[in-house]
């Protein structure tokens, strides 16, 4: 898994670890958008996420952010090249994917520190895509890509499962695979989007 090491106060990456996590971002599952096309169409209307692809395009755009923006988290997507893309929280995730699959997507916080900006939260939680917890290493090699620390993990987690039976989407809470409206059995693999 990839993984941050701090050392000494100074941000080090595993070089074996980066290369392995970047190395493995084109083999990684592909999220398609899962949710309501009526959301899409007026969601890719809109304008798409802004492509944070180094330090540099990062702080160009945190410094275009309102700060009251900055107080909450934002959405997120990793899209399918392993590029971070952020737009504002309540913006749709397939409308900051423009309409693409992606590696991962969720909720993102940042905070600035003394040596810069870090991401405080980030969590896979995006009901348009369903992301698996797994999507991680792809989170953590767009963050590096982008120059910002993060937590090394997921900072929240959702577990997304189809019900087999009324094929409804449930979150799955306290490891309880049921689903919540018609109480069958949810598989414990993810099959959100089998094909």
């Amino acid at each position: 898994m990839l993984a941050l090491l701090h050392l000494g106060g100074e941000r080090a990456l595993d070089s074996a670890v980066l290369a392995y996590g970047q190395a493995v971002i084109g083999d990684r599952r592909r999220y398609r958008y899962v949710g309501p096309a009526d959301i899409a169409s007026v969601a890719l209307q809109g304008g798409e996420g802004r492509l944070i692809r180094s330090a540099k395009e990062f702080s160009s755009w945190v410094d275009s952010v309102d700060a009251r923006e900055l107080a909450e988290p934002f959405t997120y997507v990793v899209d399918a090249n392993g590029v971070l893309r952020l737009a504002a929280r309540r913006s749709e995730h397939v409308a900051c994917a423009a309409g693409g699959e992606v590696l991962a997507a969720g909720e993102i916080a940042f905070v600035r520190r003394p040596d810069g900006w870090s991401v405080s939260e980030v969590s896979n939680q995006s009901t348009g895509y369903c992301p698996d917890p797994s999507c991680w290493p792809a989170v953590a090699a767009a963050l590096h890509q982008a120059g910002l620390d993060h937590p090394g993990r997921l900072t929240s987690e959702f577990v997304f499962r189809r019900c087999l039976d009324c094929a409804e989407l449930s979150v799955v809470k306290d490891g309880d695979f049921v689903c919540y409206v018609c109480g069958s059995d949810l598989p414990r693999a993810w099959n959100i989007d089998p094909a």
